[in-house]
This record gives C-alpha cells, sequence and structure tokens, in this order.
C-alpha cells in the first residue's frame, strides 16, 4: 500500500488561534504525523514557522471580503477566499487533508489543481447545526453548500465517531468504502492530574469545597445555557465554575449574562470565567472538579470529556452524536438524553434536559467514592484507546487506502 511523502493540512484553527477541538485535533495530529512524513499546515491567520518535518504557514483575510457585504456573510465568505488563497499556492503534497467546512473549499480547488487526492475530517455537519443561521444569515447555506460539495468530492472522508459516519451515509450521497472512522486523541503526558490550585484561587474557586466544571465556548451546540438553566437544582454544595468565552451571537452572550446573573443571585458560588484560559489552568480546574458536565446538544466526539477523563475527573455528558463512544456510563461517568432530535435545537428546556442534568450532578456530588471510581476508570480508558500515536497510526493507513484507490483510478 503506498505510503504518502509529504501531506497538506488546511485548518482553519492552529496555534496560537485555536478555540475550539477542531483546532486541537489538528494542532496534535499534525505533530504526530510529524514524526513520520513531512506535513506542511496552511491555516487562517499570520503563523510561519518550521519545527523538524512540520512547516505552518498562515493565512491573513483578504480585507474585500468584509467590504460591502451583510455582517453576517462574512465568515462564509472568507472561509472561501481564504480556501481559495490555500489552495492555489504551489503544491508538493501527496494529497490534501481538510478540516471543518471553512477550508474544505480548499482540499476540492487543490485537488484539481494540483491533480492529488483530497481528505477531509468531519469535526461537525452543517444539516445538524440549524442554530448558525441565527449566527450567520444566509451565510449558513453558503457554508453548507461548501461543505456539501466537498463531502460529496472528496477521496476519503474521516468521521471521527460511528455516530458521524452514521450522519455522513444519511445525509450526504457517498461511498461508504471512502468515510473511515477515527477518533480523536489526547496528549496523555500533558493532560494528567496535577496537585496544584493557584489557578482555582485566582479565579475565584474555594479550593476546600467541591465544584462541577463546564469547559466551552457559549453557543448552542455545546449546551450551556440548558446547564446555566440547571443551576437551581443543582446540589447547593457544589461550586459552579463555568469556563465559557467567545459566544456565538450578542443574543447567546445575553442568554448566558441573564441566566448567570439570576442564578448567582439564588445562591453562593456560582463563577464565570469569561476569558478563554490557557491549557495549562485548565487541566488544574480540569483535576479539582468533582464533576465535569458536557451539557452539548450535538457533539460529533466531545474531545473536552477525553481531558476531563485524562485527568481523573468523573463526567456527566449527553447521549449524543460521538459522547458514547467516549463516556462509558455507570463506567466513566453518566449519560443524559437531552430529549432533542437530531438536527434540532429548543432555547428553553427540552422535556425536561436542565432537571436530568441537575439529577444526574446530584448523584455524583453525594458519592465521593464513586466520583473516585469513575475518575479512575476514566483515565484507564483514556491511556488504552484515544493516544494521538495510535490516531497517527490509523489516519497513515487511511491515507494509503486513498493514495491506492487514487493511482487505481489514474491508470489508463
Amino acid at each position: 500500500m503506498p505510503a504518502p511523502k509529504k501531506v497538506a493540512f488546511l485548518s482553519k484553527e492552529y496555534p496560537p488561534y485555536v478555540y475550539g477541538g477542531a483546532g486541537v485535533h489538528v494542532e496534535y495530529l499534525a505533530a504526530a504525523l510529524a514524526k513520520t512524513v513531512d506535513v506542511e499546515m496552511r491555516c487562517f491567520g499570520d503563523q510561519s514557522s518550521t519545527d523538524g518535518r512540520l512547516t505552518v504557514r498562515g493565512y491573513p483575510q483578504w480585507d474585500e471580503t468584509k467590504r460591502g457585504t451583510d455582517p453576517r456573510f462574512v465568515g462564509a465568505v472568507d472561509a472561501f477566499a481564504r480556501s481559495l488563497a490555500m489552495a492555489k499556492d504551489t503544491l508538493d503534497a501527496d494529497l490534501v487533508h481538510c478540516h471543518t467546512w471553512y477550508t474544505d473549499m480548499g482540499g476540492v480547488i487543490a485537488a484539481n489543481l494540483w491533480g492529488i487526492p483530497n481528505v477531509l475530517t468531519i469535526h461537525s455537519l452543517e444539516p445538524l447545526r440549524p442554530w448558525k443561521v441565527e449566527q450567520l444569515g444566509n451565510g449558513y447555506h453558503l457554508s453548507a453548500w461548501m461543505e456539501r460539495t466537498a463531502i460529496e468530492e472528496a477521496d476519503g472522508i474521516v468521521a471521527v465517531s460511528r455516530e458521524t459516519k452514521a450522519d455522513v451515509l444519511r445525509l450526504f450521497d457517498v461511498d461508504p468504502e471512502r468515510v473511515h472512522v477515527i477518533h480523536n486523541g489526547i496528549d496523555l503526558d500533558e493532560y494528567r492530574s496535577v496537585a496544584g490550585t493557584d489557578v482555582l484561587t485566582r479565579c475565584g474557586i474555594d479550593p476546600s469545597r467541591p465544584f462541577l466544571l463546564f469547559v466551552g465556548r457559549i453557543t448552542r451546540q455545546k449546551g450551556i445555557i440548558h446547564l446555566v438553566n440547571a443551576i437551581p437544582e443543582i446540589d447547593p454544595s457544589l461550586q459552579i465554575v463555568l469556563c465559557a468565552g467567545a459566544p456565538d451571537t450578542p443574543e447567546i452572550a445575553r442568554e448566558m449574562a441573564d441566566g448567570v446573573e439570576k442564578a448567582a443571585a439564588e445562591r453562593p458560588g456560582v463563577i464565570w470565567v469569561r476569558e478563554m484560559l490557557p491549557r495549562a489552568d485548565i487541566i488544574q480546574l480540569y483535576s479539582h472538579a468533582a464533576v465535569f458536565c458536557c451539557p452539548s446538544v450535538y457533539e460529533p466526539f466531545g474531545i473536552i470529556n477525553l481531558e476531563a477523563m485524562a485527568c481523573n475527573t468523573a463526567v456527566v455528558a449527553t447521549s449524543v452524536g460521538g459522547i458514547p463512544e467516549v463516556v462509558v456510563p455507570e463506567e466513566t461517568g453518566l449519560l443524559v438524553d437531552p430529549g432533542l432530535a437530531p438536527g434540532t435545537f429548543d432555547p428553553a428546556d427540552p422535556a425536561g434536559f436542565a432537571s436530568d442534568l441537575a439529577a444526574a450532578v446530584n448523584r455524583l456530588a453525594a458519592d465521593p467514592a464513586l466520583r473516585e471510581r469513575f475518575g479512575a476508570a476514566g483515565r484507564k480508558r483514556v491511556e488504552a484507546h484515544f493516544s494521538w500515536d495510535a490516531i497517527a497510526e490509523q489516519t497513515l493507513e487511511m491515507y494509503g487506502k486513498v493514495l491506492e484507490r487514487h493511482a487505481a483510478r489514474a491508470k489508463p
């Protein structure tokens, strides 16, 4: 089976500009692959570096993309423009690998210009995120068209969970043989329990009291508003720590602020950390949390659950997308059904979701021995199944299959 000598990654996110799980995935997978093959990273931003076999080049925004248009359209138009710029620059890689709809069209264009196969990783799917109309207006329909076009033309598709693969096959016209399930990974040395508590003190958290932790963006997808709605029913002995920033829209930012203000007025110990903290600070919070809560209403994988489990923390999460492939109920955590059909959302409380979240959290709050057992089992599960080196090995095997099929089609 052929193996690539060089791979080009196209990504919106790459350090220092990382705000979500896709960016974490790209950063660590590129580094793991660069142990074996040359990797050229083309990303949004002003980055420029070379480290061994990994070369990074940032692409800034073209001012014309934000001139004379509806501000809601800028994100999708900018993504198309930067994808074109990434694809048209001379490319000597054996294949191109795109991450998220922001760069998927870059793969389509590069494949046609340079005659190489195009691989993309599904970190989320636009048809299952209808709330983005609230953020992008009709720009959402452009992003959905770019994603559909790229998925249906791709030579290889990586789904980050079995559930995501099922979504791809249900929603798009693709050959099942082109879809490969490769989970996200975790750096087992970096993500582990630490003893320090200085970050807790700096954030206003009492280290002597247990706390529930949320980490993520303020977006419909992450379900943060439902967790805020659950606060009045959560055991008052728990502090509530919400590491939540980067709101998608002014509307959800106001909902978040109003909800937290109301919750804080009714009970003590509600702490909202509004800035996106450095990774080392988040690891300390994971390490000392009594419970980590992931209330997402849509999550193809949910890398934050891996991060918490790697730090020996019990998890309460939703039974959506790829999360049940990560969090084993009654072994590493508890799962809650949000009561929503795929691709729908409810800004209110669907089917008692908030109460169910609170009940699961309260069960763990009342049972320190169960929390400890779940935390230890979570660390063992992460060590056994989710190292980045293992993920890189599976990715290289997938590249070989894609290159083999591409070469067979090229023969006269």
